[in-house]
């Protein structure tokens, strides 16, 4: 059951990964596995089994979320653009009482709401300067190429990591992130169909890419585990600043325009479904 459970918690996390202005640290945190992924990270090779199996049901959700999901939600998040965004949002809110967990016992002071304030602000900026689409690159492969998406798994990984930080919106302001989706969407259309050149470029494209994403998350996952146990107040408050401003920052990357009736009523429901199992699945 725990199993099955943490697989449906790496498929949240893995959707969040791929959507621009959500973020996967966020949903972590609000699945409460946040402390228990990166300590097993951290401990990969000092205690490999234990490891693989905490890391194992999140890995199989997130690589089944982002191979198959990431065409409905995109299709969803277009068509539907606010319910979907109140299905996220409530996913946050429902994960809220972990952060504030972390925080039980711990007195308040000057420093801790000035890193709150700080990091709101840092997720609605980055929405703000970062949310528009920059010029989209064409993936060739060369030597340069791979050396490149090597840079951007690194930078998209250490973003995608830390909770509030869309990784994918970072992708989406440097020109890479259609690139890379549709090369994930090609290299899946290779394999079904076993067209060689097009596995043969894919890995080209994705090996390297996919082993700066591995590096920049063991980097920053080893920061963020001595944070969390030096600074467990400032730490815990930053995260808090960064989960809050999540939901304006998903309103703010969907653009909504006019909103019908049947829209918001749709949207309250959707909500209570992601704030119902958030609080489930942070059991």
């Amino acid at each position: 059951m725990n199993f099955f459970k943490d697989i449906l918690r790496g498929a949240m996390i893995g959707v969040a990964n791929i959507i621009p202005g959500v973020s996967g640290g966020t949903m972590m945190v609000s699945m409460g596995v946040y402390d228990k992924i990166i300590w097993a990270i951290n401990h990969i090779f000092k205690e490999f089994k234990s490891s693989v199996k905490t890391l194992l049901p999140y890995g199989i959700g997130m690589l089944a979320s982002i191979a198959g999901l990431s065409f409905c939600i995109t299709y969803f998040f277009e068509r539907f653009p606010l319910p979907t965004a109140f299905l996220f949002i409530g996913l946050i809110f429902g994960g809220l009482p972990v952060i504030f967990g972390g925080l039980k016992g711990k007195k308040a002071n000057a420093g801790a709401v000035l890193l709150f304030v700080v990091f709101f602000a840092l997720v609605i900026l980055l929405q703000i300067f970062g949310g528009d689409r920059g010029v989209e690159r064409e993936l060739v492969v060369n030597a340069g190429e791979m050396g490149i998406l090597l840079i951007m798994g690194v930078i998209t990984s250490a973003t995608m990591i830390i909770p509030g930080v869309s990784g994918s919106m970072v992708l989406m302001a440097l020109g890479y992130y259609t690139p890379i989706i549709a090369q994930i969407r090609l290299f899946i259309e290779s394999l079904t169909a076993f067209d060689i050149d097009g596995l043969l470029k894919g890995f080209a494209i994705l090996i390297p890419f996919g082993i700066g994403v591995l590096a920049g998350i063991l980097l920053v996952a080893r920061l963020i585990e001595f944070l969390l146990k030096r600074y467990p107040l400032y730490t815990y408050s930053g995260i808090l600043g960064l989960v809050i401003a999540s939901p304006v920052a998903v309103l703010m990357g969907i653009g909504v325009g006019a909103v019908s009736v049947s829209a918001v009523i749709v949207s309250v429901f959707t909500f209570a479904i992601g704030f119902v199992a958030a609080f489930f699945l942070s059991k």
